[in-house]
């Protein structure tokens, strides 16, 4: 159980991070990321299929997530459509997009397709029979998330990452500087979504398949683990805001693991899952208004 709680946290505080950009440091209501995500394992599926490696695959779904993004920032910037619109319309796009990368299929297993999991559960088995099998996928996901926090840190700290961060803040500081607005968030929004499609790919291999609707409500997810992690750990460093998204993360996924597996002795189901994100996110934004009340008091 804890083992499957720290992948699962680990996989999804990619998508996380993504939000974490293009939320709290663009200020951009990015919905985009309800498609982005599973168009991250539709690629995946459609690159396996044809024989690609799956790094290969993992590459282009961060690519094609990354694409999106920048469609979402067209619509924003050149037809001027509300932020929150522009990504509704990417989003309901970027179903049937999903279908069509798939060969309108809805779903593709891997169960019979080598990815980078599978074969990282195939090494453990063979050369460390006595350890669980996932050990190995979260050791690997542990080593990727270490570096690339470590990068996405480094970033934060150089101009264009210092800028992106200024942005969110004040749009008009960005502009008397001579920078133009719409492309470092068009950057910022790319990245976000570039995410959000990676993580898809590793939920995909992880889950063993690809789904066009395993993205339906992520972005709720991913708000509750975001504001999880904002209550543990209160800084304005960059280090400890992109660790307080990874803890918030593993956080909300041991609440829902313990929600499936405990949640019938007070008749939950699976199917309340999502009745509880949104409870947990209206009880943090309560909690967050009281005590802004009483700072301000």
């Amino acid at each position: 159980m804890i083992e499957t709680i720290l992948i699962e946290g680990l996989i999804y505080s990619i998508m996380v991070l993504g939000l974490y950009i293009s939320y709290r440091t663009l200020n951009f209501c990015d919905m985009t990321v309800d498609g982005a995500f599973p168009m991250g394992g539709c690629i995946l599926a459609a690159c396996l299929t044809h024989g690609l490696a799956p790094v290969c695959g993992i590459m282009m779904a961060f690519a094609g997530g990354c694409l999106a993004g920048l469609c979402t920032t067209l619509i924003y910037t050149k037809l001027r459509v509300p932020d929150l619109l522009a990504g509704i319309l990417m989003m309901t796009m970027l179903y049937s997009v999903n279908l069509r990368i798939m060969s309108n299929r809805a779903n593709i297993s891997f169960l019979r397709i080598p990815t980078t999991f599978s074969k990282i559960i195939e090494f453990t088995e063979n050369h460390f029979p006595s350890i669980p099998s996932e050990t190995g996928i979260l050791l690997f996901l542990i080593i990727f998330i270490i570096l690339f926090k470590a990068l996405l840190d480094v970033f934060f700290h150089t101009d264009l990452g210092l800028t992106m961060g200024a942005l969110g803040s004040n749009q008009q500081m960005i502009i008397s500087q001579g920078m133009n607005p719409q492309i470092v968030r068009g950057i910022g929004v790319c990245v976000g979504d570039g995410l959000a499609a990676l993580s898809g790919a590793f939920a995909s291999m992880y889950n063993g398949f690809a789904d066009v609707g395993s993205g339906t409500g992520i972005i709720v997810s991913g708000l509750a683990s975001l504001m999880l992690g904002e209550f543990i750990i209160r800084s304005n460093k960059v280090q400890m805001q992109t660790l307080r998204v990874i803890i918030g993360s593993i956080i909300y996924r041991g609440l829902m693991c313990i929600a499936r597996r405990y949640g019938h002795y007070i008749h939950l189901t699976a199917n309340d899952l999502k009745l509880i994100t949104g409870l947990l996110i209206i009880i943090c934004l309560i909690i967050a208004k009281r005590k802004g009340k009483n700072a301000g008091a």
